[in-house]
């Protein structure tokens, strides 16, 4: 029996809007940056290349090795001092992350959110339902696991998971029909639970099934209050002048980013034409946030899956960080 394909021997991943990123971020010789989300380091080539400094996190452990046991595509892992920086963590952890390493402050940060390529690509991690796999959806590898949570959590639960994470609409029956199949093993008997309780007919041209999958992988690896945390340590880190730049790949993401930048950037306060406009609360630590940007022509045609992606940036004032306590839903 062969052994499975690690992510550096399969085709090449092209990071979505890269061109689009590494424009946003503008790397400079010398820079200090971090990529939030390393994935197969699509976005870190680029910016070693350019001569910055990468401190890249992924809390996936393949995504790690894959570019830690190859020295040959990765020498600035020795270089000295090292110009390519490898943290197993959460992206959640940036800031504490950094600080440990002796780094107060840096040029950029680049996330890339959701699920990757390769994830997606591998039927073992469980996360697609093209070809059948294990129902699991851990980034990390370790901690509750989709099939956990399905076999285990009441329908009331399941149904909130769909319809927040996923904007089911049928949530309440999708999760009636989980409950009645179980227990649930593999991405296929999840699937076609799925599909049958929607009275999906082959041709259409979504599969229904997509919108349960991903409110199921949202939920298990806790991908919102990630994406919270994510940005408001980049906000911490990012010196002044510095550049955040943000990909998503569906409307919850895009949404908490927008509304992110637009509090940070002072844009959401409310004024009224009839009154002298009056300064209040903290002062904006964003500013040049840019309108959304999607992907062209070309590469739609040559990365289908780069159709929901939304690329969202800023520069940093030098305003003090905000209470990273708070929520930035």
């Amino acid at each position: 029996m062969s052994r499975p394909a690690t992510l550096d021997e399969r085709s090449p991943h092209v990071p979505v809007l890269l061109e689009e990123v590494v424009s946003a971020l503008n790397p400079q010789r010398g820079d200090l940056i971090v990529d939030a989300t390393l994935g197969a380091g699509g976005y870190t080539r680029r910016l070693l290349d350019a001569g910055a400094t990468v401190h890249a996190f992924d809390r996936d452990p393949d995504a790690i090795a894959a570019i830690r046991d190859n020295p040959a595509r990765w020498p600035e892992l020795a270089s000295n001092p090292p110009r390519l920086v490898l943290h197993p963590r959460r992206f959640s952890e940036m800031a504490e992350s950094m600080t440990d390493a002796g780094v107060e402050q840096v040029d950029g940060v680049v996330m890339d959110i959701g699920v990757s390529s390769m994830q997606l690509d591998q039927p073992d991690r469980g996360f697609a339902f093209a070809s059948d796999g294990p129902l699991d959806m851990r980034m990390s590898q370790e901690g509750v696991s989709a099939a956990d949570f399905l076999n285990e959590a009441d329908e009331a639960e399941i149904a909130d998971v769909l319809y927040l994470h996923g904007e089911e609409r049928q949530s309440r029956r999708v999760a009636r029909a989980i409950v009645a199949a179980r227990p649930l093993e593999t991405t296929g008997e999840l699937a076609r639970v799925v599909r049958k309780a929607l009275g999906y007919r082959p041709g259409a041209p979504k599969d229904p099934a997509t919108r349960s999958f991903q409110a199921i992988r949202i939920h298990v690896n806790g991908e919102l209050d990630e994406l919270d945390q994510g940005l408001m340590g980049a906000e911490t880190l990012l010196r002044a002048g510095g550049k955040l730049a943000v990909v998503t790949f569906h409307s919850l993401e895009d949404r908490k980013v927008k509304r992110f930048l637009r509090d940070a950037s002072g844009a959401g306060k409310s004024t009224s034409r009839h009154m002298p406009q009056v300064e209040t609360g903290p002062a904006a630590t964003f500013t040049r946030v840019s309108k959304a940007i999607r992907p062209g022509e070309a590469e739609l045609a040559a990365n289908p899956r780069s159709r929901s992606a939304t690329l969202r940036s800023a520069e940093r004032t030098d305003a003090p960080a905000r209470d990273t306590h708070r929520s930035a839903a």
